[in-house]
């Protein structure tokens, strides 16, 4: 899948790039209450220009190494979102984790579900990965229907998976297997 890839909306899927810094401080502050529940508790240096240019530069040196795809959702030059495939394994797992979120003033207009299924092609067709995985929040029921409009199943339950905002919470784990497209990486 060629990227950028134009989604809905006026919104575009692509790589993060390394001017992203303070954009990305913009977007997370826009949206602070909207994720809280559902990021870790985040200081406020998270918030900031300087933090978001290293977190920048550090997710492209993981996407150089070949374990992590960084991307950002735009609209009008806006960064409005994230989906990110991070913890990729090649060799005999082929595997990777999806994460993901996107502008509270956004929310609801099927652009998540639709920049997740773009994501699962780029999965299977250009990093070659068997496998996506995902976990939510039980209560993230949003989350939920678009890992299932996207294919995912649910495969269990993980107690105590993440530390979310300041506390160990269970998560629904989902899966989705790709099918051999013949590009899978050894």
């Amino acid at each position: 899948m060629p990227l950028p890839f134009s989604l809905h909306d006026g919104v575009t899927l692509r790589l993060l790039r390394p001017g992203d810094g303070a954009a990305l401080a913009d977007a997370y502050s826009r949206n602070r209450d909207h994720l809280a529940p559902w990021e870790p508790a985040r200081t406020e240096a998270f918030f900031t220009a300087e933090r978001q240019t290293a977190q920048v530069f550090a997710g492209l040196r993981e996407h150089e190494a070949g374990r992590q795809w960084p991307l950002v959702l735009e609209r009008s030059g806006e960064i409005v979102g994230r989906v990110n495939v991070n913890d990729v394994v090649g060799g005999v797992f082929q595997n990777g984790h999806l994460g993901y979120w996107v502008d509270v003033g956004l929310a609801g207009r099927g652009i998540m579900s639709a920049a997740v299924h773009a994501t699962v092609a780029l999965a299977r067709d250009d990093l070659g990965l068997h496998r996506l995985q995902a976990a939510t929040l039980p209560h993230n029921t949003a989350s939920q229907r678009v890992l299932e409009r996207a294919g995912f199943e649910r495969i269990g339950t993980a107690p105590q998976y993440l530390r979310i905002a300041g506390e160990w919470q269970d998560h629904l784990l989902f899966q989705r297997i790709l099918p051999a497209t013949g590009t899978n990486r050894a």
